[in-house]
């Protein structure tokens, strides 16, 4: 089991900067996968960005050059950094893992991201 607790949403202008967290309950080291989705009103849930336990990490095309994904090992816990951010951008993004041999999927609660002025 892993329990995901993310923190960080909010309300920003266009242009502004946004950091999401995302805490596990268990070591990341033991994580498969961990990411960031999206889902806008009315849209199916996107993947924004991925990590893996080996550090590799992958991104949106709408995202790459924009927001960047990071972990803390000894906090047991990711990030995005989200700058430059547009209208478009406007979500509840959730914190996403794979653990396991069987690649478990577990999700956390959703944090809800605004870019209006």
């Amino acid at each position: 089991q892993v329990q995901l607790v993310e923190s960080g949403g909010g309300l920003v202008q266009p242009g502004g900067s946004l950091r999401l967290s995302c805490a596990a309950s268990r070591s990341i080291f033991s994580i498969n996968v961990m990411g960031w989705y999206r889902q806008a009103p009315g849209k199916q849930r996107e993947l924004v960005a991925s990590i893996t336990s080996g550090g590799s990490t992958n991104y949106a095309d709408s995202v790459k050059g924009r927001f960047t994904i990071s972990r803390d090992n000894g906090k047991n816990t990711i990030y995005l950094q989200m700058n430059s951010l547009e209208p478009e951008d406007t979500a509840v993004y959730y914190c996403n893992a794979l653990y396991g041999s069987g690649w478990s999927v577990y999700w956390g609660q959703g944090t809800q991201v605004t870019v209006s002025s």
